[in-house]
């Protein structure tokens, strides 16, 4: 017995791409250090034998605006927060981060990262864009619980990246330096997109990653004429597709499969 133990841990130091847990994939999520809504959505939706570590983003500052710029200079320090674990990819479920950053400075950064830790670093933004390629949607109705100051760099960063942005709905996000986006229920944006107007889009946004979209999902993409996406769906797809397990479904014309696990969460 003593014999065989020995051999298996033998095996174990000579096999260091085996896993305890995590045979369908080893991901890792950077998040906002407020946020309740990106961890279990992507849980949800990521393959069942994958596994999620999340390290949180973290800020000192009393203001939003800034915490979202800190989060973006200090991702070579919240990366190390993870030593030397070895991933399959990264993502970074801080679209706000991304719509304030200069596209240069941020595609930098994770040109940096990549190179550090030798695994792809996808942000939700990026996967937003990538999703929109694959649809081939070059406009979108944008539903936004930012701040209205938020919501304008958003608009911006679409508008600059070639994306038309055709109509916005702007969700009540309290005074504008509260987290309005993570107290929002499902049941409340669904009420709000319910008389919203699309305006001949060809996908509907529900932005942010902190704000619970995939029961919304769910309800509204059956009964829509355009996709029905969310940063948090779009991150969650980039990061599959790494594995080659990211297929449309019921659920989503993106990526589909997590309906069953979003009905035990």
């Amino acid at each position: 017995m003593v014999l065989r133990v020995n051999r298996q841990k033998q095996t174990l130091a000579s096999a260091p791409n085996l896993r305890a847990y995590g045979s369908g994939g080893l991901f890792g999520l950077l998040t906002p250090q407020s946020n309740p809504t990106a961890e279990p959505e992507l849980r949800i939706m990521l393959p069942p034998t994958s596994a999620l570590l999340a390290a949180r983003l973290t800020s000192a500052s009393s203001t939003l605006h800034q915490r979202l710029i800190d989060y973006g200079a200090g991702l070579g320090e919240f990366i190390g927060n993870f030593g030397n674990i070895v991933f399959d990819a990264l993502g970074f479920a801080c679209t706000g981060t991304s719509y304030l950053t200069d596209p240069e400075v941020e595609c930098r950064r994770i040109d940096a990262i990549a190179a550090r830790t030798g695994c792809p670093f996808i942000t939700a933004a990026a996967a937003i864009r990538a999703a929109l390629v694959v649809l081939r949607a070059e406009t979108i109705a944008l539903v936004s619980p930012y701040p209205a100051w938020l919501t304008d760099a958003c608009r911006a960063h679409w508008e600059r990246h070639g994306v038309t942005v055709t109509a916005t709905l702007q969700l009540p996000s309290g005074p504008a330096e509260a987290h309005g986006i993570y107290g929002l229920t499902s049941s409340e944006v669904l009420e709000a997109v319910a008389s919203f107007e699309i305006c001949g889009a060809q996908a509907l946004l529900l932005a942010g990653t902190g704000m619970p979209s995939l029961r919304a999902i769910r309800v509204l993409e059956p009964a829509s004429a355009v996709p029905v996406l969310s940063a948090n769906l779009c991150l969650a797809w980039a990061l599959a597709r790494i594995r080659g397990e990211a297929a449309a479904g019921p659920e989503s014309r993106l990526y589909g499969g997590w309906g069953a696990r979003l009905a035990c969460a």
